[in-house]
């Protein structure tokens, strides 16, 4: 008998199916080892990590370990990513197993599951150190700073490697907002003849920059904009015809699925990242998290053939998107099993995503959408002085890959917009009406889930399999809240930033994105673990001590660090504090209210009368 171990419990019923009696398929259940909760679980100067069986994983290792004695070989089948690796790497060192045999798998078909079996490898131990030198980073940072966020504004509160620095850009971008002074601006719109079944008519809008006076942005001269709206001779100067060609969108990225998911199905990145995992399980779909934007040569010829059957336009080659810098391209895109299934989850969320997997995939590999462009420039004469206006229209004439996918809340290119008729040059266009477009500038716009996690991306923060995470982190701990949709810091989620901002390297967007560099050079061999830990660990120490100078607030009665504690009023039985006590507490029992997040040292402060 030969031993699988997979993580999930989900799979184990599918894939046992597929190997039949020779095999015994059981599950680890993710980590059965990880770091101790109550301490950092790593030291200068090896900053190896110190592992202990999880309360879970003590029970799965010795039902592990009673099959090992019997196996004749045992297979480690954990996810094919970097925290796929290490538990691999984990389940061999706490099993003693001799001779693991490591195999891969990115959909669970019996295919794909018998073709791994048949080409085992050794466990990727520059994988594992990568995944090990994240896990320490992210320890140092939280196990060094939560302790003095904790002690300064009184609660229990956290910092992160990547959760912090996602937290600023939720603030930075709040600032804005509140700093934002919107300035009202004036366009004007002229709409002509309703022509060849426009019936609305077509318009076209002013082109005010020859009007705007030196030094400033936006016209605004009420008087001069309702002159020009009443503009009723204008000649055409131009016109011109071609046409625009839409490439469909790549398949889903772990990101890109994320996004998609949190626009077009209001899904948050954690109920995605659930959903996909229970799709991946099942056996609907390939795996969640990659980088890749790619298919591999057999999905895509899976797709033409069945374009073919449809009638569905094909492009003479198949289609190749370049990877994001960065990417860790161990797996194709997202796509289903089968594409030929057409429905497939166990509830209704489950469809939907499946459905905008697959056809997204299919999308992917037809032809462009093809559209005719007509431009046309018209112009006028007020007060001697030439007055410009532009118009273009746009017709979808071969929808291409809409076929499939139809339009999306995140494709601008899908709008058909104020389609012009054939116009000649010299020839005179007489507007039916003319308006002043009174129009104002607008505030950035907060981050949304999908935005944030595109912002992320954009600036290597992080990794996409980490995302969902982050913004769960965030949220759940009250440090961010979600308004309309938005994402808006809260009042302790800002004073933790105000902390932090300008004390601490990991906060630095640039830092964090090489830091994510030097992890990947670690992955592939190049990097140093030993390295990457002890220039953290000094880097920090130095601002620590730095930070605790700054926000020292000794006991005056023996000089020990003041500690605060918090707790809000319930309005039932648990009544609300703030003060601050001596962290020498019993042998010093000083304690002092707060003020402004500081000890107040005066003298008692009397009640309102």
């Amino acid at each position: 008998m030969k031993l699988l171990i997979v993580e999930s419990p989900g799979k184990v019923k599918k894939i046992q199916g597929f190997l039949g009696p020779e095999f015994r398929v059981m599950a680890s259940v993710g980590h059965v080892r990880d770091l101790p909760e109550k301490e950092m679980g790593l030291a200068p100067p090896d900053f190896q990590l110190h592992y202990v069986p999880t309360t879970r994983g003590k029970k799965v290792l010795a039902d592990l370990a009673k099959v090992v004695k019997i196996a004749e070989k045992v297979y480690l089948a954990t996810d094919p990513d970097r925290e796929g690796e290490a538990i691999a790497w984990h389940l061999a060192q706490a099993l003693a197993l001799q001779d693991p045999q490591r195999v891969t798998f990115t959909e669970i078909t019996e295919k794909a599951v018998k073709a791994a079996l048949e080409n085992p490898r050794p466990l990727d131990i520059n994988l594992v150190r990568a995944q090990e030198a994240r896990r320490g980073l992210d320890r140092l940072v939280g196990y060094t700073v939560s302790p003095e966020l904790t002690r300064l504004l009184g609660s229990p509160l956290s910092a992160g490697r990547v959760q912090s620095p996602a937290l600023n850009l939720v603030a930075e971008r709040e600032q804005g907002v509140r700093d934002f002074k919107s300035s009202t601006h004036l366009g004007v719109e002229l709409t002509f003849e309703a022509v060849d079944g426009v019936t609305d008519g077509w318009k076209a809008q002013w082109d005010s920059r020859p009007w705007l006076p030196e030094g400033l942005e936006y016209f605004q001269d009420q008087d001069m904009a309702g002159k020009i709206a009443t503009l009723k001779n204008l000649t055409v100067t131009s016109y011109q015809e071609n046409e625009s060609r839409v490439a469909p969108p790549a398949p889903f990225t772990t990101s890109t699925l994320q996004q998609a998911a949190s626009n077009r199905l209001k899904f948050s990145p954690k109920t995605t990242m659930e959903l996909a995992q229970s799709l991946y399980e099942s056996g609907s779909i390939t795996y969640m998290r990659t980088d890749s934007p790619n298919l591999s040569e057999e999905a895509i010829a899976a797709i033409r053939s069945l374009a073919v059957e449809k009638g569905w336009p094909l492009p003479s080659q198949p289609r190749t998107w370049k990877s994001k810098e960065g990417a860790q391209e161990a797996h194709e895109a997202i796509r289903p099993t089968h594409f030929e299934v057409e429905e497939a989850g166990r509830n209704e969320a489950e469809k939907k995503l499946y459905a905008l997997i697959r056809l997204q995939a299919l999308a992917c590999q037809l032809a462009e959408a093809v559209y005719a462009v007509a431009t046309a420039t018209l112009e006028g004469e007020i007060d001697q002085k030439t007055v410009t206006f532009t118009a273009q229209g746009r017709k979808l004439i071969q929808p291409g890959w809409r076929i499939v996918l139809g339009s999306t809340e995140e494709d601008e290119e899908t709008q058909i917009s104020n389609p012009l008729p054939k116009l000649r040059e010299g020839a005179q266009a007489v507007p039916v009406n003319g308006q002043v477009l009174v129009k104002k500038t607008k505030a950035p716009a907060r981050w949304n889930e999908a935005g944030l996690i595109r912002e992320l991306e954009k600036r290597g923060l992080g990794r996409p399999s980490t995302y969902a995470a982050i913004l769960d982190n965030i949220t759940s701990r009250g440090y961010v809240k979600v308004e309309q949709s938005r994402l808006v810091p809260t009042p302790l989620g800002e004073k933790i930033i105000k902390l932090l901002a300008g004390r601490f390297s990991f906060l630095d967007y640039e830092f964090t994105r090489q830091m994510e560099a030097r992890l990947d050079e670690i992955a592939a061999g190049h990097g140093d673990y030993l390295a990457v830990l002890r220039e953290t660990y000094d880097t920090l120490g130095r601002e620590m001590e730095e930070f605790r100078r700054i926000h020292s607030h000794p006991c005056p009665k023996c000089g020990k660090p003041l500690r605060r504690f918090i707790r809000k009023d319930s309005g039932k039985s648990l009544k609300g504090y703030d003060f601050w006590s001596c962290s020498g507490y019993p042998e010093c029992k000083a304690s002092y209210p707060n003020q402004d997040d500081r000890p107040y040292f005066g003298p008692p402060i009397k009640a309102a009368a």
